[in-house]
């Protein structure tokens, strides 16, 4: 029962992850413009993985889509692809672990090789969290690095630029990094649950034969009938 209950928990929390984290990777908003200090009719601009945007005071909005991959960091890149591995890996372990339910039927399968179903849902989630949670860590460090970068001045002491001096526009964590690690949190969780109704499975399932002991020339019950009835007919 405990392992049923925990099979499930597991499936859900992975799905809620899988749907989070394929929501991070399509917004747009990983960075968005840190508006401190900014005028009214200044342009709102945010960042994504896909496109960037800006939105003018008008209410206005216009993408760029981020084409090539060239042009582009080293690290851009790696978050892109960790972004879609984690997809890639969440959606084939939430259809494994789907077909892995005790609830869910499918021919004669066995429960030894649902148990072991679990189990492959339970680590491929925990790796999709993992890679969603580093491919959000990894551009997070980018923006701070950035921030770092235009909003003090090497040139004074590291203090802040003042009045009169080019502001350069800095960016702040966008909601979508937020999402992602959020989606991340919950696959490990869902993956660990997995894990360990899968050692709850295999002890249920554990083949067991029961083999009768005889003791080294014993004979055997027919074979006692036999002799005494073969004896029986002798006296008769």
């Amino acid at each position: 029962m405990a392992g049923n209950m925990l099979q499930n928990g597991g499936f859900v929390l992975g799905l809620l992850g899988v749907a989070a984290i394929i929501a991070a990777t399509v917004m747009n908003n990983w960075s968005t413009k840190d508006r401190q200090g900014d005028v009214v009719t200044s342009v709102y601009t945010y960042k994504g993985l896909w496109q960037d945007c800006e939105v003018s005071t008008s209410g206005f909005t216009e993408c760029r889509p981020l084409y090539g991959l060239l042009g582009y960091s080293g690290q851009f890149q790696a978050v892109r692809a960790m972004m879609i591995i984690a997809v890639v890996m969440g959606l084939i372990s939430a259809g494994i672990s789907f077909f892995s339910l005790k609830c869910f039927k499918m021919g004669n399968t066995e429960d030894s090789s649902k148990a072991k179903m679990t189990l492959t849902a339970g680590i491929m989630f925990a790796i999709a969290g993992l890679c969603g949670i580093a491919g959000a860590s990894v551009y997070a460090n980018q923006i701070v690095a950035s921030f770092r970068m235009t909003a003090y001045n090497p040139n004074y002491g590291g203090m802040p630029q003042m009045e009169g001096m080019q502001m350069a526009t800095t960016y702040t964590f966008g909601p979508a990094l937020f999402v992602a690690w959020i989606g991340g949190g919950l696959m490990q969780i869902g993956g660990v649950l997995k894990c360990v109704a899968f050692k709850g499975m295999h002890d249920e399932t554990t083949p067991y034969k029961p083999v009768a002991y005889r003791a080294p020339g014993q004979p055997k019950a027919s074979e006692e009938g036999s002799d005494r009835s073969t004896r029986d007919q002798k006296y008769v």
